[in-house]
């Protein structure tokens, strides 16, 4: 009872794809999974301003 079959799937792909279109699709997967990566890293604890942050040097003169 409730479970999603094939053709219910494939109905809301076909949705999906009217609705933003096949050029949109990709930028939609990228910012989705750039949240979802944030959300488990939250979850561990991990900063991401401690990954971003490098020291810079100075060039030699």
């Amino acid at each position: 009872m409730g479970g999603l079959g094939a053709p219910e799937i494939i109905l809301i792909i076909v949705a999906i794809l009217i609705m933003f279109g096949g050029k949109k699709i990709p930028e939609l997967m990228k910012g989705l999974g750039k949240g979802v990566k944030e959300f488990k890293d939250a979850q561990n604890g991990e900063s991401t301003t401690a990954n971003t942050t490098t020291t810079e040097e100075k060039p030699k003169v």
